[in-house]
Protein backbone atom coordinates (compact mmCIF):
# COMPACT_ATOMS: atom_id res chain seq x y z
CA UNK A 1 0.00 0.00 0.00
CA UNK A 2 1.25 3.43 -0.88
CA UNK A 3 2.03 5.85 1.90
CA UNK A 4 0.65 9.32 2.02
CA UNK A 5 -2.64 10.85 3.02
CA UNK A 6 -4.24 11.23 -0.39
CA UNK A 7 -3.41 7.73 -1.57
CA UNK A 8 -4.89 6.13 1.56
CA UNK A 9 -8.19 8.01 1.56
CA UNK A 10 -11.07 5.81 0.46
CA UNK A 11 -12.46 7.07 -2.82
CA UNK A 12 -16.10 8.16 -2.67
CA UNK A 13 -18.58 8.02 -5.52
CA UNK A 14 -21.74 10.00 -5.05
CA UNK A 15 -23.74 13.07 -5.98
CA UNK A 16 -22.23 16.39 -5.04
CA UNK A 17 -24.51 19.14 -6.43
CA UNK A 18 -22.49 22.03 -5.08
CA UNK A 19 -19.21 20.64 -6.44
CA UNK A 20 -20.73 19.72 -9.80
CA UNK A 21 -22.32 23.13 -10.28
CA UNK A 22 -19.05 24.83 -9.35
CA UNK A 23 -16.92 22.72 -11.71
CA UNK A 24 -19.50 23.07 -14.50
CA UNK A 25 -19.59 26.85 -14.12
CA UNK A 26 -15.81 27.11 -14.07
CA UNK A 27 -15.63 24.95 -17.20
CA UNK A 28 -18.32 26.75 -19.20
CA UNK A 29 -16.73 30.17 -18.82
CA UNK A 30 -13.47 29.36 -20.70
CA UNK A 31 -15.34 27.01 -23.05
CA UNK A 32 -17.71 29.80 -24.15
CA UNK A 33 -14.87 32.28 -24.53
CA UNK A 34 -12.80 29.81 -26.57
CA UNK A 35 -15.76 28.88 -28.76
CA UNK A 36 -16.44 32.52 -29.59
CA UNK A 37 -12.76 33.33 -30.10
CA UNK A 38 -12.12 30.41 -32.44
CA UNK A 39 -15.35 31.13 -34.34
CA UNK A 40 -14.23 34.70 -34.94
CA UNK A 41 -10.78 33.52 -36.07
CA UNK A 42 -12.29 31.02 -38.50
CA UNK A 43 -14.69 33.65 -39.88
CA UNK A 44 -11.78 36.03 -40.38
CA UNK A 45 -9.91 33.27 -42.20
CA UNK A 46 -12.89 32.70 -44.51
CA UNK A 47 -13.18 36.44 -45.12
CA UNK A 48 -9.50 36.78 -46.05
CA UNK A 49 -9.76 33.68 -48.26
CA UNK A 50 -13.00 34.35 -50.16
CA UNK A 51 -13.88 38.04 -49.85
CA UNK A 52 -11.83 39.10 -52.86
CA UNK A 53 -13.58 36.62 -55.18
CA UNK A 54 -16.99 37.67 -53.88
CA UNK A 55 -16.19 41.34 -54.48
CA UNK A 56 -14.92 40.57 -57.98
CA UNK A 57 -18.20 38.78 -58.67
CA UNK A 58 -20.06 41.91 -57.47
CA UNK A 59 -21.87 40.01 -54.73
CA UNK A 60 -24.28 42.06 -52.66
CA UNK A 61 -23.79 42.58 -48.93
CA UNK A 62 -26.73 40.25 -48.26
CA UNK A 63 -25.15 37.46 -50.34
CA UNK A 64 -21.79 37.86 -48.59
CA UNK A 65 -23.44 37.80 -45.15
CA UNK A 66 -25.37 34.68 -46.18
CA UNK A 67 -22.21 32.98 -47.46
CA UNK A 68 -20.09 33.63 -44.36
CA UNK A 69 -23.00 32.69 -42.09
CA UNK A 70 -23.37 29.36 -43.91
CA UNK A 71 -19.65 28.70 -43.33
CA UNK A 72 -19.98 28.96 -39.54
CA UNK A 73 -21.49 25.50 -38.80
CA UNK A 74 -18.78 23.75 -40.79
CA UNK A 75 -16.16 25.60 -38.76
CA UNK A 76 -17.82 24.92 -35.42
CA UNK A 77 -17.67 21.14 -35.81
CA UNK A 78 -13.86 21.45 -35.85
CA UNK A 79 -13.80 24.13 -33.15
CA UNK A 80 -15.80 22.16 -30.58
CA UNK A 81 -13.20 19.43 -29.82
CA UNK A 82 -10.28 21.80 -29.36
CA UNK A 83 -12.46 24.20 -27.31
CA UNK A 84 -13.51 21.37 -25.01
CA UNK A 85 -9.90 20.26 -24.61
CA UNK A 86 -8.46 23.70 -23.83
CA UNK A 87 -11.35 24.63 -21.54
CA UNK A 88 -10.93 21.36 -19.66
CA UNK A 89 -7.18 21.90 -19.41
CA UNK A 90 -7.59 25.45 -18.16
CA UNK A 91 -10.25 24.52 -15.60
CA UNK A 92 -8.41 21.55 -14.12
CA UNK A 93 -5.02 23.24 -14.21
CA UNK A 94 -6.52 26.28 -12.49
CA UNK A 95 -7.96 23.99 -9.84
CA UNK A 96 -4.54 22.42 -9.45
CA UNK A 97 -2.80 25.76 -9.14
CA UNK A 98 -5.20 26.74 -6.36
CA UNK A 99 -4.77 23.30 -4.73
CA UNK A 100 -8.49 22.58 -5.25
CA UNK A 101 -7.75 19.25 -6.95
CA UNK A 102 -5.58 18.29 -3.98
CA UNK A 103 -8.40 19.23 -1.61
CA UNK A 104 -10.97 17.19 -3.54
CA UNK A 105 -8.73 14.14 -3.69
CA UNK A 106 -7.81 14.50 -0.02
CA UNK A 107 -11.50 14.40 0.84
CA UNK A 108 -11.87 11.12 -1.04
CA UNK A 109 -13.19 12.40 -4.39
CA UNK A 110 -11.33 10.79 -7.27
CA UNK A 111 -9.98 12.66 -10.26
CA UNK A 112 -12.68 11.09 -12.43
CA UNK A 113 -15.47 12.12 -10.09
CA UNK A 114 -14.15 15.63 -9.61
CA UNK A 115 -14.47 16.19 -13.36
CA UNK A 116 -17.89 14.53 -13.59
CA UNK A 117 -19.71 17.65 -14.74
CA UNK A 118 -17.02 18.23 -17.39
CA UNK A 119 -17.62 14.72 -18.73
CA UNK A 120 -21.33 15.49 -18.82
CA UNK A 121 -20.71 18.76 -20.69
CA UNK A 122 -18.40 16.96 -23.14
CA UNK A 123 -21.11 14.35 -23.76
CA UNK A 124 -23.64 17.08 -24.59
CA UNK A 125 -21.11 18.79 -26.88
CA UNK A 126 -20.50 15.42 -28.58
CA UNK A 127 -24.24 15.07 -29.29
CA UNK A 128 -24.33 18.63 -30.63
CA UNK A 129 -21.31 17.93 -32.82
CA UNK A 130 -22.95 14.76 -34.11
CA UNK A 131 -26.08 16.74 -35.02
CA UNK A 132 -23.94 19.34 -36.74
CA UNK A 133 -22.23 16.64 -38.83
CA UNK A 134 -25.45 14.87 -39.76
CA UNK A 135 -28.13 17.51 -40.17
CA UNK A 136 -26.71 20.99 -40.40
CA UNK A 137 -23.23 20.89 -41.94
CA UNK A 138 -24.06 18.91 -45.13
CA UNK A 139 -26.82 21.45 -45.89
CA UNK A 140 -24.85 24.60 -45.03
CA UNK A 141 -21.70 23.43 -46.81
CA UNK A 142 -23.71 22.66 -49.94
CA UNK A 143 -25.56 25.98 -49.81
CA UNK A 144 -22.33 27.90 -49.18
CA UNK A 145 -20.73 26.21 -52.20
CA UNK A 146 -23.72 27.00 -54.42
CA UNK A 147 -23.85 30.60 -53.17
CA UNK A 148 -20.16 31.04 -53.96
CA UNK A 149 -20.48 29.50 -57.43
CA UNK A 150 -23.60 31.54 -58.29
CA UNK A 151 -21.63 34.72 -57.68
CA UNK A 152 -19.02 33.60 -60.22
CA UNK A 153 -21.48 31.96 -62.63
CA UNK A 154 -25.07 33.33 -62.43
CA UNK A 155 -26.42 30.38 -64.45
CA UNK A 156 -24.61 27.78 -62.35
CA UNK A 157 -27.83 26.03 -61.27
CA UNK A 158 -28.85 25.51 -64.89
CA UNK A 159 -25.40 24.26 -65.83
CA UNK A 160 -25.29 21.95 -62.79
CA UNK A 161 -28.34 19.95 -63.81
CA UNK A 162 -28.06 20.22 -67.58
CA UNK A 163 -26.05 17.68 -69.54
CA UNK A 164 -25.80 15.61 -66.36
CA UNK A 165 -23.87 12.35 -66.65
CA UNK A 166 -24.09 9.57 -64.09
CA UNK A 167 -22.32 6.22 -63.91
CA UNK A 168 -24.01 3.53 -61.86
CA UNK A 169 -22.30 2.34 -58.69
CA UNK A 170 -21.65 -1.09 -60.24
CA UNK A 171 -20.03 0.63 -63.27
CA UNK A 172 -22.31 -1.16 -65.78
CA UNK A 173 -24.62 1.72 -66.80
CA UNK A 174 -24.11 5.30 -67.89
CA UNK A 175 -26.94 7.83 -67.87
CA UNK A 176 -27.11 11.11 -69.78
CA UNK A 177 -29.75 13.70 -68.85
CA UNK A 178 -30.34 16.77 -70.97
CA UNK A 179 -31.87 18.54 -67.97
CA UNK A 180 -32.09 16.59 -64.72
CA UNK A 181 -35.12 17.08 -62.45
CA UNK A 182 -34.96 15.21 -59.15
CA UNK A 183 -38.71 15.52 -58.48
CA UNK A 184 -40.14 15.44 -61.98
CA UNK A 185 -40.02 13.95 -65.46
CA UNK A 186 -36.61 13.49 -67.02
CA UNK A 187 -36.38 14.78 -70.59
CA UNK A 188 -34.17 13.47 -73.41
CA UNK A 189 -32.57 10.58 -71.55
CA UNK A 190 -29.81 8.32 -72.90
CA UNK A 191 -28.98 5.09 -71.08
CA UNK A 192 -26.09 2.80 -72.01
CA UNK A 193 -25.86 -0.75 -70.60
CA UNK A 194 -22.49 -2.54 -70.59
CA UNK A 195 -21.48 -6.19 -70.15
CA UNK A 196 -18.18 -7.94 -69.53
CA UNK A 197 -16.27 -9.15 -72.55
CA UNK A 198 -16.16 -12.96 -72.77
CA UNK A 199 -12.54 -12.99 -73.93
CA UNK A 200 -11.31 -10.44 -71.37
CA UNK A 201 -13.44 -9.98 -68.22
CA UNK A 202 -11.60 -6.75 -67.42
CA UNK A 203 -13.06 -5.08 -70.52
CA UNK A 204 -16.67 -3.86 -70.73
CA UNK A 205 -18.58 -3.93 -74.01
CA UNK A 206 -21.73 -2.04 -74.86
CA UNK A 207 -24.75 -4.36 -74.62
CA UNK A 208 -27.44 -1.89 -75.65
CA UNK A 209 -28.39 1.74 -75.43
CA UNK A 210 -31.69 3.52 -75.41
CA UNK A 211 -32.84 7.04 -76.09
CA UNK A 212 -36.09 8.15 -74.52
CA UNK A 213 -38.05 11.35 -74.82
CA UNK A 214 -39.13 11.04 -71.20
CA UNK A 215 -38.28 8.90 -68.19
CA UNK A 216 -40.18 8.69 -64.89
CA UNK A 217 -39.13 6.82 -61.75
CA UNK A 218 -41.79 5.22 -59.53
CA UNK A 219 -40.49 4.42 -56.00
CA UNK A 220 -40.52 0.70 -55.30
CA UNK A 221 -41.42 -0.10 -58.92
CA UNK A 222 -38.81 1.19 -61.34
CA UNK A 223 -38.42 3.30 -64.46
CA UNK A 224 -40.91 4.01 -67.23
CA UNK A 225 -39.43 5.24 -70.51
CA UNK A 226 -41.57 6.90 -73.21
CA UNK A 227 -40.87 7.17 -76.96
CA UNK A 228 -37.88 4.85 -76.80
CA UNK A 229 -35.36 3.89 -79.44
CA UNK A 230 -33.40 0.89 -78.17
CA UNK A 231 -30.33 -0.30 -80.05
CA UNK A 232 -28.78 -3.71 -79.24
CA UNK A 233 -25.08 -4.39 -79.84
CA UNK A 234 -23.64 -7.61 -81.19
CA UNK A 235 -22.04 -9.69 -78.46
CA UNK A 236 -19.55 -11.13 -80.93
CA UNK A 237 -18.68 -8.21 -83.20
CA UNK A 238 -19.59 -5.32 -80.83
CA UNK A 239 -21.45 -3.42 -83.54
CA UNK A 240 -24.93 -1.88 -83.30
CA UNK A 241 -27.93 -3.89 -84.53
CA UNK A 242 -31.30 -2.72 -85.78
CA UNK A 243 -32.84 0.00 -83.59
CA UNK A 244 -36.19 -0.91 -82.03
CA UNK A 245 -38.89 1.70 -81.46
CA UNK A 246 -40.88 1.22 -78.26
CA UNK A 247 -43.74 3.49 -77.24
CA UNK A 248 -43.57 2.66 -73.51
CA UNK A 249 -40.85 0.61 -71.85
CA UNK A 250 -41.01 -0.36 -68.17
CA UNK A 251 -37.92 -1.58 -66.32
CA UNK A 252 -38.11 -2.96 -62.77
CA UNK A 253 -36.05 -1.59 -59.92
CA UNK A 254 -34.21 -4.92 -59.76
CA UNK A 255 -32.89 -4.43 -63.29
CA UNK A 256 -32.04 -0.75 -62.90
CA UNK A 257 -31.84 0.14 -59.18
CA UNK A 258 -30.72 3.76 -59.67
CA UNK A 259 -33.19 6.40 -58.51
CA UNK A 260 -33.25 10.22 -58.84
CA UNK A 261 -32.01 11.03 -55.33
CA UNK A 262 -29.09 8.65 -55.77
CA UNK A 263 -28.21 10.30 -59.07
CA UNK A 264 -28.47 13.74 -57.46
CA UNK A 265 -26.23 12.66 -54.57
CA UNK A 266 -23.66 11.46 -57.08
CA UNK A 267 -22.91 15.02 -58.15
CA UNK A 268 -22.27 15.96 -54.52
CA UNK A 269 -19.00 15.35 -52.78
CA UNK A 270 -19.29 12.31 -50.44
CA UNK A 271 -18.00 14.51 -47.61
CA UNK A 272 -21.09 16.72 -48.03
CA UNK A 273 -23.54 13.84 -47.56
CA UNK A 274 -25.04 12.89 -44.21
CA UNK A 275 -24.18 9.54 -42.66
CA UNK A 276 -27.77 8.38 -43.15
CA UNK A 277 -27.58 9.19 -46.87
CA UNK A 278 -24.26 7.35 -47.16
CA UNK A 279 -25.75 4.39 -45.24
CA UNK A 280 -28.67 4.20 -47.69
CA UNK A 281 -26.32 4.43 -50.67
CA UNK A 282 -24.21 1.58 -49.33
CA UNK A 283 -27.18 -0.69 -48.59
CA UNK A 284 -29.19 0.07 -51.73
CA UNK A 285 -26.29 -0.67 -54.08
CA UNK A 286 -25.24 -4.25 -53.47
CA UNK A 287 -23.12 -4.29 -56.64
CA UNK A 288 -21.25 -1.07 -55.93
CA UNK A 289 -17.68 -1.09 -57.20
CA UNK A 290 -15.23 -1.92 -54.42
CA UNK A 291 -13.22 1.29 -54.84
CA UNK A 292 -16.34 3.45 -54.46
CA UNK A 293 -17.57 1.31 -51.57
CA UNK A 294 -14.29 1.93 -49.73
CA UNK A 295 -14.70 5.70 -50.09
CA UNK A 296 -18.27 5.81 -48.80
CA UNK A 297 -17.65 3.27 -46.01
CA UNK A 298 -14.55 5.08 -44.73
CA UNK A 299 -16.39 8.40 -44.61
CA UNK A 300 -19.35 6.73 -42.88
CA UNK A 301 -17.27 5.22 -40.08
CA UNK A 302 -15.24 8.40 -39.71
CA UNK A 303 -18.47 10.38 -39.29
CA UNK A 304 -19.52 8.09 -36.47
CA UNK A 305 -16.18 8.48 -34.71
CA UNK A 306 -15.28 12.16 -35.22
CA UNK A 307 -17.81 13.75 -32.82
CA UNK A 308 -16.33 11.67 -29.98
CA UNK A 309 -13.16 13.71 -30.33
CA UNK A 310 -14.87 16.04 -27.84
CA UNK A 311 -14.76 13.22 -25.30
CA UNK A 312 -11.17 12.61 -26.31
CA UNK A 313 -10.33 16.14 -25.18
CA UNK A 314 -11.73 15.48 -21.71
CA UNK A 315 -10.07 12.06 -21.37
CA UNK A 316 -6.73 13.66 -22.16
CA UNK A 317 -7.28 17.00 -20.47
CA UNK A 318 -8.27 15.91 -16.97
CA UNK A 319 -5.38 13.47 -16.33
CA UNK A 320 -2.80 15.74 -17.92
CA UNK A 321 -3.98 18.69 -15.86
CA UNK A 322 -3.95 16.53 -12.76
CA UNK A 323 -0.47 15.26 -13.53
CA UNK A 324 0.94 18.73 -14.02
CA UNK A 325 -1.05 20.57 -11.37
CA UNK A 326 2.13 21.75 -9.69
CA UNK A 327 4.01 22.71 -12.83
CA UNK A 328 1.27 24.99 -14.12
CA UNK A 329 -1.04 25.15 -17.06
CA UNK A 330 1.47 25.74 -19.85
CA UNK A 331 3.04 22.28 -19.90
CA UNK A 332 -0.39 20.63 -19.73
CA UNK A 333 -1.70 22.59 -22.70
CA UNK A 334 1.41 21.91 -24.79
CA UNK A 335 1.17 18.15 -24.16
CA UNK A 336 -2.59 18.02 -24.79
CA UNK A 337 -2.49 20.09 -27.96
CA UNK A 338 0.40 17.96 -29.20
CA UNK A 339 -1.69 14.84 -28.61
CA UNK A 340 -4.62 16.35 -30.53
CA UNK A 341 -2.34 17.29 -33.43
CA UNK A 342 -1.07 13.70 -33.57
CA UNK A 343 -4.67 12.49 -33.45
CA UNK A 344 -5.70 14.75 -36.35
CA UNK A 345 -2.70 13.69 -38.43
CA UNK A 346 -3.40 9.99 -37.81
CA UNK A 347 -7.09 10.51 -38.59
CA UNK A 348 -6.31 12.11 -41.95
CA UNK A 349 -3.72 9.42 -42.80
CA UNK A 350 -6.18 6.63 -42.00
CA UNK A 351 -8.89 8.38 -44.04
CA UNK A 352 -6.66 8.46 -47.10
CA UNK A 353 -5.59 4.83 -46.59
CA UNK A 354 -9.20 3.75 -46.15
CA UNK A 355 -10.47 5.59 -49.23
CA UNK A 356 -7.66 4.08 -51.29
CA UNK A 357 -8.48 0.57 -50.04
CA UNK A 358 -5.18 -0.03 -48.23
CA UNK A 359 -6.91 -0.30 -44.84
CA UNK A 360 -10.39 -1.77 -44.15
CA UNK A 361 -12.89 1.14 -43.93
CA UNK A 362 -14.07 0.29 -40.42
CA UNK A 363 -10.47 0.41 -39.15
CA UNK A 364 -9.66 3.56 -41.11
CA UNK A 365 -12.70 5.37 -39.75
CA UNK A 366 -12.77 4.20 -36.14
CA UNK A 367 -9.25 3.15 -35.14
CA UNK A 368 -7.61 6.57 -34.38
CA UNK A 369 -10.50 7.81 -32.25
CA UNK A 370 -10.97 4.48 -30.48
CA UNK A 371 -7.25 4.18 -29.74
CA UNK A 372 -6.91 7.69 -28.31
CA UNK A 373 -10.09 7.46 -26.23
CA UNK A 374 -8.97 4.09 -24.85
CA UNK A 375 -5.57 5.51 -23.98
CA UNK A 376 -7.16 8.54 -22.37
CA UNK A 377 -9.53 6.41 -20.32
CA UNK A 378 -6.74 4.15 -19.08
CA UNK A 379 -4.69 7.22 -18.29
CA UNK A 380 -7.59 8.67 -16.30
CA UNK A 381 -7.93 5.46 -14.29
CA UNK A 382 -4.20 5.38 -13.56
CA UNK A 383 -4.11 9.04 -12.58
CA UNK A 384 -7.25 8.73 -10.46
CA UNK A 385 -5.59 6.12 -8.25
Amino acid sequence: MKTGYIENVKRKVGIYPVLDRYVFREFMIPFTVLLLAFSILFIMGDIFSDLNELLEGKASVAVMVKYFTLKIPGNIRFILPISVLLACMYTMANFGRNREVTAMRASGISLIRSGGSIYFAAFIVTLVNFWFNEQLVPYTEREAFLTYRRVQYPDYDVELYSKLQYKSSDKTRIWFFNNFDVNGVQKDVILKQYRMDDANPKIQRLAWDLRAREAVFTPGVGWTFTDVIKTPYSKKFHIPGNPEKIETMKVSIDEIPEYPNEILNAIKEPDNLSSWTIFKILHSNKNMAESLHDVYSTIFYSRLAFPWACFLGVFLGIPLAGKNERSGIFLSIVVAVGAVVVYQVLTNIFLVLGKQGYVPPIIAGLAPTAAFITYGWIFVIRRSG
